[in-house]
C-alpha cells in the first residue's frame, strides 16, 4: 500500500513516515520545506534503512499534486500552518494555506479516485472546554484563526462524505505533541522562537535561550499555571498507522490522540530538569490573550475504534527531547 504525505518532512510527519516504512508500507512526500528541512527526510531513510520519493511542491499547486499521487492508495494530510499567534496576525495567510490547500488537495484525490484521507485536526477545535476531560462530542469552537481553519475543513470532509458516502475519512485531534525519536536523529526543529512549550524549554536548558517566559500563575489548576494533555510524538505517529488499518470501510470519524493526562507548565519545567541535569530558569509573565487554564483528552474512543493509547510517561517525553537537542543543538542545521 502506498501512502502519500503531505507536509510530510515536519515534525509529526517525519515520525510517522518512519512508523509507516518500518510496517511495509510504501510513502510519497510531498512538502513546500517552509518549516521543515530535507535533512529530515534524509534522517528518516537512515533510521529505516529505506529510500522513499519526497517532491518539493506547494499544497495549492493542484496540477503538482495530482501528478505526484498517481498510485497511491491513500493520504495522511499534515501539511498547514500552524502557529495561533501567527494566525490572528495573518489570518487570510492561513485560510489560504490550510482551506484553499485542503481543497486543492481533495480535488486532485477526486482525480486520482483516491477517496481514503487521515486528517491532522487539533484539540484547538473544542475552544474554550465547557467540560474536561475533552469528549469528541464537546461542542465545536475555535478561539483563533488557526484552530478555526482545522474546523472548516473538518466539515468540509463531513460534507464531502454526506455527498458521497464511499469515502473513508479518519479525523485525528491532537492534543500537544512533544519528544523525539529515541535515535535523537529527528525530533520538532521550530524555525525562530519557539511557539510551543518543550522546545523552548530544551533551548533554555542547552543555553539557547536565557529563560522561560510562563504566561500566568494566576489560572484555577492546582499550582497556577496552565495544564496541557502532553502526548509523545512517536505514540501520536503510531495513532496514524491505527487509524489507516481502521479505514478498511467508508467512514468520516473523529478521534482524539491524547494521553488523558493534563500536565502543567511548572510540572514540565521540573521533569526536564530532571531530564536534563540542568536548571530551567524561567520568570512569570502576564497571561495570553486566548490562553485557557486546562485542556486534556478523553481518549477512550481511539481505544475503542483503533485499538492504540498513549504508551510513553512525561519522564520519557522530556528525556527523548533533550537527546535530540543535545544531539542537534542548532537543529537540522
Amino acid at each position: 500500500m502506498k501512502i502519500f504525505i503531505t507536509g510530510g518532512a515536519g515534525y509529526i510527519g517525519t515520525h510517522t513516515c518512519v512508523e509507516l516504512l518500518d510496517n511495509g508500507y510504501e510513502i510519497v512526500v510531498y512538502d513546500n520545506f517552509s518549516n521543515s528541512s530535507v535533512e529530515a527526510l534524509r534522517r528518516v531513510e537512515t533510521i529505516t534503512h529505506k529510500s522513499f520519493t519526497y517532491i518539493s511542491g506547494d499544497i495549492r499547486d493542484e496540477t503538482l499534486l495530482s501528478n505526484s499521487m498517481v498510485g497511491c492508495d491513500a493520504v495522511i494530510h499534515f501539511a498547514g500552518l500552524k502557529a495561533v499567534g501567527e494566525s490572528v496576525a495573518k489570518p487570510l495567510e492561513y485560510y489560504d494555506n490550510n482551506v484553499n490547500g485542503t481543497l486543492c488537495l481533495l480535488r486532485a484525490m477526486q482525480k486520482n479516485t483516491i477517496k481514503t484521507i487521515v486528517f491532522s485536526s487539533s484539540a484547538t477545535v473544542y475552544g474554550d472546554p465547557e467540560f474536561l476531560p475533552l469528549t469528541e462530542d464537546h461542542p465545536l469552537r475555535t478561539t483563533n484563526p488557526y484552530g478555526q481553519t482545522k474546523l472548516v475543513v473538518e466539515e468540509i470532509l463531513r460534507d464531502l462524505y454526506a455527498s458521497d458516502p464511499q469515502w473513508k475519512i479518519m479525523i485525528l485531534r491532537y492534543f500537544n505533541p512533544v519528544g523525539a525519536h529515541e535515535s535523537g536523529l529527528i525530533g520538532e526543529d521550530p524555525q525562530g522562537i519557539p511557539n510551543n512549550l518543550m522546545p523552548f524549554i530544551a533551548q533554555v536548558a542547552i543555553g539557547r535561550r536565557d529563560y522561560l517566559n510562563v504566561f500566568g500563575d494566576d489560572y484555577s489548576t492546582h499550582d497556577g499555571t496552565g495544564v496541557r494533555d502532553y502526548i509523545h510524538v512517536v505514540d501520536l505517529a503510531h495513532g496514524h498507522l491505527k487509524a489507516l488499518q481502521a479505514l478498511s470501510v467508508p467512514q468520516c470519524t473523529a478521534i482524539n490522540l491524547g494521553t488523558g493526562t493534563g500536565y502543567s507548565v511548572l510540572e514540565v519545567v521540573k521533569a526536564f530538569e530532571v531530564a536534563s541535569g540542568n536548571n530551567i530558569a524561567y520568570q512569570i509573565s502576564p497571561r495570553r490573550e486566548g490562553d485557557i487554564a486546562a485542556c486534556y483528552a478523553h481518549p477512550q474512543k481511539a481505544k475503542e475504534l483503533l485499538h492504540w493509547s498513549a504508551m510513553k510517561s512525561l519522564e520519557t517525553m522530556c528525556r527523548d527531547t533533550w537527546n535530540f537537542q543535545t544531539k542537534n543543538p542548532k537543529g537540522y542545521g
